[in-house]
């Protein structure tokens, strides 16, 4: 049997799962009370990599806990929990998450895509709060978004919904010029270098996040076209150059044709240090209101 779920004395477990990285938290009254994150294989065959996942969710699960929620990057079906051609996962081509974690654990299970858990972090926990209508944009080696209109997170048929990122843009797409990968493909500089040198006023690494806020002013005007939202929250590797290109970004927004758009525009970069887990456990909390 599949317990009750209330708000009183509950509990949700967070789970992220990206590649090489994982991470696991069990999260009560807005905050993540015990964590890990640990490096996988991620070459493993499917059923190697599953154990994995629930090896870790053992660490910190416990009776209290209401449900779980699992951020993915991959295409999910939301209804029935089962990610599909999970990104830098070989082996995850079709998983069965939700019944087989259900299984496991007797408990609900709520799978849906990485951004789509940013966008609900946010929502639930960060600078979304007070906004009906956000997208979250979780950029860093990808760029993907998540998308939530009067209050209700919009997956699409096939949780695609938001994916800005393979919008073409120049002469590739959006994601090619507006993650981390660009600065070594254009310019050899790996973002951790480039930070240190814009943090030294470094005029060439400054002129690189220039340009770059430019492209990613385009990207905003995309988002605005197609969803008009309140607020836009930036998180991911990026987040941390945002003082760098804002001046670029914006000078590129405000071209929009709508003034009063920009003028009601909030664009706020994430400062909570555990989204990806308080992202996932908010599919958890979202469906308990709902």
């Amino acid at each position: 049997m599949i317990k009750d779920m209330t708000l009183t004395n509950q509990c949700a477990v967070g789970v992220f799962l990206g590649g090489k990285l994982l991470r696991v938290g069990r999260v009560k009254d807005n905050v993540v009370e015990t964590s890990l994150a640990l490096e996988i294989d991620n070459t493993e065959p499917e059923e190697v990599i599953l154990k994995e996942v629930m090896d870790a969710i053992d660490k910190v699960f416990t009776s209290q806990v209401g449900g779980i929620g699992i951020g993915v990057p991959s295409l999910v079906d939301v209804d029935k929990g089962i990610v599909y051609n999970v990104e830098h996962i070989p082996s995850w081509r079709e998983v069965h998450l939700a019944d087989l974690l259900t299984e496991r654990y007797k408990v609900r299970v709520y799978v849906n895509n990485d951004a789509n858990c940013f966008a609900m972090g946010e929502k639930y926990f960060g600078k979304g709060k007070q906004f009906a209508n956000l997208v979250g944009v979780a950029t860093g080696v990808g760029l993907g978004c998540g998308v939530i209109t009067d209050n209700k997170l919009y997956s699409g048929t096939n949780c695609g919904a938001g994916e800005f990122g393979g919008i073409p843009y120049k002469d590739h797409n959006y994601e090619y010029y507006c993650t981390t990968g660009y600065f070594i493909r254009k310019y050899g500089l790996k973002s951790d270098s480039l930070y240190q040198r814009a943090r030294k006023e470094d005029k060439i690494a400054l002129a690189v996040l220039e340009q770059f806020g430019y492209d990613f002013g385009n990207a905003m005007k995309t988002i605005l076209y197609a969803y008009d939202p309140e607020c836009i929250v930036i998180g991911g590797n990026i987040a941390r150059f945002y003082s760098f290109f804002e001046a670029c970004m914006w000078k590129t927004i405000r071209k929009f044709p709508y003034e009063k758009t920009v003028e009601r525009l909030k664009i706020e970069v994430s400062d909570q240090p555990d989204i990806v887990v308080l992202g996932a456990a908010a599919l958890y909390y979202d469906a308990l209101h709902k």
